[in-house]
């Protein structure tokens, strides 16, 4: 067995080397899909290796999102290893002498929050039991391909070959280099007959001038024009960080004051203050163990942690172009707590509500207690087998070959800022919750293993869960990490019986996937309580 050492608390993963010629399964990107779809092929027999471009393993799970989205789905359809990773958290809060912070087995609405070094913690216990080895900061710079299949992938670290490839970055990255066919940003109306799809003006109009007095468009807003109502675009929703925050005395870290703070960047917030809306300002601080806080760009609010179209070339950037945009949105964020705790155009009793948040000492001590992840909330999306939109989500739950269940809300948070020429300013593309009318949960819905398959023409040894098949608004209810870790779950067990029976992943047989995953505790049956709240 492959056995993991390394500091729990740090991030940072050793694995023996892992020489190429015997892998089974190459998964290349650690997010919560990547580590189950690695460790899931791993207990189906599969020498299994997970390779991270970066430093930092878990995505945002290890990364500041800690308070479990999956309040909003239905939890008893999120069992096998997502069961297993709560379960075991709470088991290390117990074994600690702590409080449980919540009961795994009660399959409620309410609240599962946890501490990122707990989670990093149980992933890594999770990753050596299963014997899968771990390479970090391997960045993906070349794809070798023969007769439709990936031989290799060679990395800034090394080469690696494999028999079956999974592709679980938050952006498709192996999937883009593989020449398999992706989109980006967001689909017209017309495409897929989607009501959510196209411009979205959920939020009402700001009654302020979004240009100077030279007429130049102040600063954090993204254009003039939105573009037509029914046209699709190439924007995404907005990124940010999930912080972990902290106003407890004995565990605080000032929060870091932001390099070339220029207060300028921020007239549009000061128009808004002066024009009586200050409380559209603000980020969600969800409450963690330990008096510690999740911060959340708020969806709701007209400016947040999002730094609203920041991130739009993320997926096209190499990996110095990612490390700057990451940077912006870390000055954005510094520079957006530090205006709102200091400006005096801040009411007082706000800036105080600010200046109260600092980092937590015990937290991501290699980052300087600064979330080591950016928030990634939708990138690329394959284009292969079955593209997942809306009516597969509202209308025809119900598939063949189901690898999950997912049931998140759609929800998209604001894709443009714009300056109305004539006056005002205006956001678009969010997406409030969608949800049954009068239930706190989204619809549940199927996903089909044809969503994360490359069309065979393309690639025949490649699975995509977390940038898989779907539409910007189908994404916008996939793109939490309890959906993509129980769809990456799914896909590391395609990947081992691909891997074992030397077949092209599109011709794994469902029987024997649909088998295998159940014995994996996974939930594949939609039962009529899920079904009925459908639109007709």
């Amino acid at each position: 067995m492959l056995l993991i050492a390394g500091n729990l608390l740090s991030g940072k993963v050793l694995a023996e080397k892992v020489k190429s010629d015997t892998v089974d399964i190459v998964v290349y990107g650690s997010t919560p899909g990547g580590i189950f779809a690695a460790i899931a092929a791993a207990r189906e027999g599969a020498n299994t290796l997970l390779i991270e471009p970066t430093s930092h393993m878990g995505g945002l799970v290890t990364g500041g999102l800690c308070f479990s989205d999956s309040n909003q789905m239905h939890r008893d359809t999120l069992m096998g290893l997502f069961h297993e990773f709560h379960s075991r958290m709470v088991a290390d809060y117990k074994k600690r002498g702590k409080p449980a912070p919540y009961n795994p087995e009660i399959k409620n609405q309410a609240r599962w929050t946890y501490e990122p070094h707990v989670a990093m913690r149980i992933y890594k216990q999770m990753l050596e039991e299963s014997g899968v080895a771990v390479h970090l900061e391997k960045y993906l710079e070349d794809v070798s391909m023969k007769d439709g299949r990936i031989t290799s992938i060679k990395t800034s670290g090394g080469t690696y070959s494999g028999k079956v490839f999974v592709d679980a970055t938050y952006e498709g990255d192996l999937m883009a280099a593989s020449g398999v066919e992706w989109t980006i940003g967001r689909e017209g109306r017309k495409e897929f007959e989607e009501s959510l799809a196209g411009k979205q003006y959920p939020k009402k109009e700001l009654p302020i001038n979004g240009f100077d007095d030279e007429g130049n468009l102040l600063p954090l807003l993204t254009g003039t024009d939105a573009g037509p109502l029914e046209d699709g675009d190439d924007n995404i929703m907005t990124y940010s960080f999930r912080l972990c925050l902290t106003n407890n005395p004995e565990n605080r870290v000032p929060m870091p004051k932001p390099d070339n703070y220029d207060p300028n960047r921020f007239e549009i917030m000061r128009r808004t203050i002066k024009a009586g809306f200050a409380n559209s300002i603000w980020f969600d601080p969800y409450p963690l163990p330990n008096r510690k806080f999740d911060g959340n760009n708020a969806i709701s609010k007209l400016f947040s942690l999002g730094l609203i179209g920041g991130a739009k070339n993320w997926h096209s950037s190499d990996k110095e172009g990612r490390q700057r945009i990451w940077e912006d949105h870390k000055q954005y964020t510094l520079e957006f707590i530090h205006f709102l705790s200091t400006d005096p155009t801040v009411p007082k009793a706000m800036r105080a509500r600010y200046a109260q948040w600092g980092l937590c000492k015990d937290e991501f001590l290699d980052t300087g207690h600064f979330s080591p992840a950016l928030y990634v909330r939708e990138s690329r999306r394959m284009k292969g087998m079955y593209i997942l939109s809306q009516k597969d989500i509202r209308r025809h739950p119900v598939k063949d070959d189901p690898i999950a269940i997912s049931s998140f809300p759609i929800d998209s948070h604001d894709c443009q800022r714009i300056a109305l020429p004539g006056g005002g300013v205006i956001h678009e593309g969010t997406i409030y919750p969608v949800k049954p009318t009068g239930h706190g949960r989204g619809y549940a819905y199927h996903v089909p293993y044809r969503s994360i398959l490359p069309k065979p023409e393309q690639c025949k040894n490649l699975l995509v869960p977390v940038a898989l098949s779907s539409t910007h608004v189908a994404i916008s209810s996939l793109r939490i990490e309890a959906a993509w870790m129980v769809i990456g779950q799914g896909a590391g067990v395609a990947a081992a019986i691909a891997a074992d029976q030397e077949l092209d992943v599109q011709q794994v047989p469902y029987p024997k996937l649909r088998e295998r995953l159940l014995a994996q505790k996974q939930v594949l049956d939609l039962t009529a309580d899920k079904i009925q709240w459908r639109e007709r």
